[in-house]
């Protein structure tokens, strides 16, 4: 006769068990009520690390180890360093108190060696994950014109590198749309079929970037043929942008080449005016 199988609960797990969880909820109640965003983000398994590193030792400060390593989790799933250190301050008010009774953490108070552990941690992986962020419009999902000022600076120096003016070996070509009587949807569409255009002709490696709501650009060695470039990036935008009605009433975009200044603070403020047209 078979045995009717039975669930188990807290209840039935090793008296071991039963305290890492119990000092698992009473570490979550008090990260939440200090301010936890997010409760469904809390529990990673580094969290159990951590309680079992504190049960085993006996003291919050014997775990250092499994604290960089839920920091680093804790960076990596997007949690602040704020919220990080607030939830370090909740597990160690959680221990300095008895099983019962509301806890009120302080990050202050809690001590500075956890704390330099935790977000020195923490750090190491935000600052990689901020190395590898690629700077990008979030319309057209082009780089940003703070990476076309970073490539520029690059061109400069190898132009002074072997002393010649930048402006002999690039030069920038540029897009704008007149999207003054262009609405809704079609505003949106029009730069992002610009910028498509602009990544179908320029896709062997020559830097490209949006510039402003209504501006793109691509820098453009002048040994690939700059004037065939412009007359391939013109029949792209006429593709692209005449399946649009609001867009092909709105006129040719304006492409234009447009020779760099001497000096690289100079390109710089040249984007500028550049976006503002």
């Amino acid at each position: 006769m078979d045995v009717p199988a039975t669930r188990s609960g807290p209840g039935d797990a090793p008296p071991a068990d039963r305290a890492l969880l119990a000092l698992r909820a009473r570490w979550r109640t008090a990260s939440l009520a200090a301010g936890w965003r997010f409760p469904s983000d809390w529990a990673l398994p580094e969290v159990d690390a951590v309680c079992a590193a504190v049960m085993a030792k006996g003291r919050v400060e014997a775990a250092e180890t499994a604290l960089a390593g839920l920091a680093r989790a804790r960076a990596a799933a997007g949690a602040g360093l704020a919220e990080t250190l607030a939830d370090l301050a909740a597990l160690h008010a959680v221990l300095g108190h008895g099983e019962d009774g509301f806890v009120s953490p302080d990050v202050d108070a809690t001590p500075a060696r956890l704390l330099r552990t935790t977000a020195l941690a923490w750090a190491d992986v935000a600052t990689d994950q901020l190395a590898h962020t690629e700077v990008t419009d979030p319309l057209t999902g082009l780089p940003s014109a703070a990476y076309l000022r970073t490539r520029l600076a690059e061109v400069y120096q190898a132009a002074a590198a072997r002393e010649r003016p930048a402006a002999e070996d690039h030069v920038l070509l540029v897009v704008s749309m007149d999207l003054g009587a262009v609405v809704g949807f079609s505003r949106l569409t029009g730069m992002i079929l610009v910028a498509d255009a602009l990544r179908a002709v320029f896709d062997s490696g020559q830097s490209v970037a949006s510039l402003g709501p209504s501006v793109v650009a691509a820098l453009v060695p002048k040994g690939e043929g700059v004037a065939s470039h412009g007359v391939a990036l013109r029949r792209a935008l006429h593709e692209r942008l005449s399946v649009d009605s609001q867009l092909a009433d709105a006129g040719r975009p304006r492409v234009s080449a447009v020779r760099l200044p001497a000096t690289h603070e100079m390109a710089c403020d040249l984007l500028a005016r550049l976006a503002r047209v």
